[in-house]
């Protein structure tokens, strides 16, 4: 088998496997509630998984479930949070995970995506974490925030929760402001949420 065969039967599996992952977080969250001994569940079954536990959305997942199981104890308010979680994962959320290439203007190919001395502004719902945690994450690695796309704006970034009905939502005015701006000319990108984490790790 060649390189390129390996590579897509490799991807194929990985691809089976997250399917299997969003199935069994369906299956839990059907009660409306998460209990401690799911949390684990899920946890392991990641661990016994190690091949997508890094790939998108589930390295997201995963670091929430092992950090909010730190301590040995789901408390409810944590429960909340990772039920609110896998139903936004598993589509089963007021908004969704989607394939924003054909329905949202990212730009293509992906920026160089650089923090120190550039300016953010973050729009949507998060995997990564509530907007605070996105935006502290930014200023410690020397970027600044804005509140709307300016021009002094170097990125816009789209959180993966997006109803295909952006255009109708308070987060699609950013998206449209910004889209305006790149035609007048200026240098602000647009980027999804899991090109945003990707490049934390290269930071």
């Amino acid at each position: 088998m060649s390189l390129s065969a390996r590579l897509k039967n490799s991807l194929k599996i990985q691809d089976r496997l997250i399917d299997e992952l969003i199935g069994i977080c369906r299956g839990v969250i059907a009660d409306g509630d998460v209990d401690e001994k799911e949390a684990i569940y899920i946890g392991q079954w990641i661990e016994n998984h190690r091949e997508i536990a890094e790939k998108w959305p589930v390295n997201i997942l995963y670091a929430r479930l092992m950090e909010m199981l730190r301590d040995g104890v789901l408390s409810q308010a944590e429960r909340v949070e990772l039920l609110e979680t896998l139903r936004n994962i598993t589509g089963d959320g007021t908004m969704f995970l989607a394939d924003h290439s054909t329905s949202l203007p990212l730009d293509s190919p992906v920026p160089e995506i650089r923090f120190e001395g550039r300016s953010f502004c973050l729009t949507g719902r998060f995997v990564f974490g509530s907007t605070y945690d996105c935006e502290e994450t930014i200023a410690e690695l020397g970027g600044t925030i804005s509140e709307t796309p300016s021009e002094d704006t170097d990125y816009l970034v789209i959180g993966e929760f997006c109803s295909p009905e952006w255009r109708h939502t308070s987060f699609g005015r950013s998206i449209e402001k910004a889209v305006e701006l790149k035609d007048a000319g200026g240098s602000i990108s647009i980027i999804s949420e899991e090109q945003w984490v990707e490049s934390l790790s290269q930071s």
